[in-house]
């Protein structure tokens, strides 16, 4: 079943206010047949050390928990 964007966007939309508080943001970059989700961290977000726990404690957290068929959330660059 593939994962529409529309919802993806919704929630990352929720993520929003924290990363910007912080002078980050995050862009969705695609969504594939097999339930990943590419999204690029923008701004302060994009070469902060904790990068990685914020896309994995945070981002992949709540867009698994409203999208349980998202295998995983990566980021690029």
């Amino acid at each position: 079943m593939a994962i529409e964007r529309e919802k993806v966007e919704q929630v990352l939309n929720k993520t929003r206010p924290m990363l910007q508080r912080d002078g980050g943001d995050v862009e969705l970059v695609d969504v594939t047949d097999d339930g990943r989700v590419f999204v690029r961290l923008k701004g302060a977000c994009g070469g902060c050390p904790m990068a990685t726990m914020t896309l994995k404690s945070f981002i992949e957290r709540a867009i698994k928990k409203d999208i349980p068929e998202v295998a995983s959330v990566q980021q690029v660059r």
